[in-house]
């Protein structure tokens, strides 16, 4: 395949940071930006761990809720991701919105939330995700989907007419930014790229980078 003759060229708009003091709320606005342009899946972003032996491990996750010092997603804790996470809490996030040639790049600590929290956003999942959250040994071999369809309908069974309480191995994981960078293509590659970085004194400091 000849990769090279796969390109295109940047839209080109003049990066905009309105919340120099504040880049998760700068976070904020761009999503709501992506939103607005009608960009597919806003929420998705690229969730990176470190493996046991020290390998990067990355994948699609949803952001679900966005606090004043906090990303959180929502996962199982027995899974790959749930694990490697639990074993080492440094992580990284990436959002890319192709249809507004815009990124974020965020590093950070990522931590468990309380049983409160992932018992209230559980509650309003819908009733088949909750029963998956109960079916699925996530990221555990398989021997055939007959296996888990077999399972959601046992457990549709034992759950009729009941709540669905939230499983114990599930919940939400925080991710506290530690870095924050904000990307906007731009023509002939000369992207623009700045940068905050959270001091000891938990201040933020921004500073703009070659592309």
């Amino acid at each position: 395949m000849e990769f090279e003759k796969d390109r295109r060229d940047y839209i080109g708009d003049i990066i905009d940071i309105k919340n120099n003091d504040d880049p998760i709320l700068e976070i904020k606005r761009w999503y709501q930006l992506a939103k607005e342009e009608n960009v597919p899946d806003p929420d998705a972003m690229t969730l990176s761990t470190i493996s046991k032996d020290g390998f990067p491990e990355s994948r699609v996750v949803l952001l679900r809720q966005i606090n004043s010092d906090s990303l959180i997603f929502f996962t199982n804790y027995n899974s790959q991701k749930g694990q490697e996470i639990i074993n080492n809490d440094k992580t990284a996030l990436n959002f890319y919105w192709k249809e507004i040639d815009r990124q974020i790049r965020i590093t950070g600590i990522a931590l468990k939330v309380s049983d409160e929290v992932s018992d209230n956003y559980f509650a309003t999942r819908p009733r088949a995700s909750q029963i998956g959250a109960w079916a699925s040994n996530q990221s555990q071999p398989l021997d055939s989907y007959d296996e888990l369809h077999n399972k959601v309908q046992q457990l549709n069974n034992d759950f009729d007419g009941k709540d669905i309480p939230r499983p114990k191995h599930w919940g939400g994981f925080k991710v506290y930014p530690r870095k924050i960078e904000f990307w906007q293509g731009q023509p002939s590659r000369l992207h623009h790229r700045i940068r905050f970085d959270l001091t000891s004194k938990q201040e933020w400091i921004r500073c703009l980078l070659n592309p």
